[in-house]
């Protein structure tokens, strides 16, 4: 059943689990005027209060627009069932990603639910939860932010995890600042991906420059590298794949050998110590070398 209601009277607690889309509200914006509110906005009833759960850009646009009223529905008095129940029906057109982990995050928290409890509930897999339940975990407060304005496409964000955390062992800490520097920039997740292979791969200078939200220089270096490594020969092929392993195991070497409290054998010390003295012994010519390919193709 639908109510016509005071716009004030609606608690907006859950917008912050709501993801912002400025160019869709804009066009919401100009649709409601021409021809009203279509859809009612739904919410619970807790408390004597109006919780909204459904709707947030149409109060925003009714808000903008300065009016009273909007058209209501109830979605019942139990606050987690009316969660479970939005979930229930949402796919990745309703409900995004990422607002789907937050209600799963608030649903795990207020019901003391497991992922396999959340699972069955909503008749999904547990891996589908485990993974929405994932994507909060190590998210600061200032990345969230950004993610729920809509500065910074979600996707970029997964791929960022997903693609660096996992093979260049980079860390949520590391990953905050990039997102902050290119949020809210305008750019298209092709190239916010350009420069996140840039940022978390490429020298110090190309870091600091995108951390000091200088983008446009970046952003013109990488689209003077081709996309493939077409038009190399099998040889330089090679050697490009060599370099990738390279940087990708001295990372691994140097996150590894910090971590003392895990080599303690007197069989990893001694064949340590021999391993590290064949490469130290190699360091200084490694490094000189790869300082003049280095210099030889800046100037190309």
């Amino acid at each position: 059943m639908t109510d016509e209601i005071e716009l004030s009277s609606l608690d907006l607690r859950y917008e912050g689990f709501r993801l912002k889309q400025p160019a869709l509200e804009e066009r919401l914006l100009s649709a409601i005027l021409q021809r009203g509110i279509e859809a009612p906005l739904e919410g619970v009833e807790v408390a004597s209060a109006r919780v909204l759960l459904n709707g947030f850009k149409r109060y925003r646009c009714a808000r903008k627009l300065r009016l009273g009223t909007v058209p209501y529905r109830s979605l019942g008095q139990d606050e987690a069932a009316a969660i479970l129940g939005l979930l229930k029906l949402a796919n990745d057109r309703t409900l995004s990603i990422l607002e789907q982990a937050a209600f799963l995050a608030q649903l795990k928290d207020v019901r003391q639910l497991n992922a396999a409890e959340l699972a069955a509930e909503l008749s999904r897999s547990k891996s589908w939860v485990t993974m929405r339940l994932g994507l909060l975990t190590g998210m600061s407060a200032k990345v969230r932010q950004q993610l729920f304005a809509g500065a910074f496409p979600v996707y970029s964000y997964m791929y960022l995890r997903r693609r660096f955390m996992r093979m260049n062992r980079v860390q949520d800490a590391e990953i905050e600042p990039f997102v902050l520097a290119t949020s809210g920039q305008g750019l298209s997740v092709r190239e916010v991906e350009q420069l996140a292979h840039g940022f978390f791969r490429g020298p110090e200078s190309f870091r600091q420059e995108i951390l000091k939200g200088k983008l446009a220089l970046p952003l013109e270096r990488l689209r003077q590298v081709p996309q493939s490594a077409d038009g190399c020969s099998e040889f330089e092929r090679v050697l490009l794949g060599d370099l990738e392993l390279v940087q990708k195991y001295m990372q691994r070497v140097m996150g590894k050998s910090q971590m003392p409290a895990r080599l303690t054998s007197r069989a990893f010390h001694a064949q340590s110590h021999l391993l590290t003295a064949g490469i130290l012994s190699r360091a200084r010519a490694f490094s000189d070398t790869i300082k003049q390919l280095h210099d030889r193709n800046g100037q190309t």
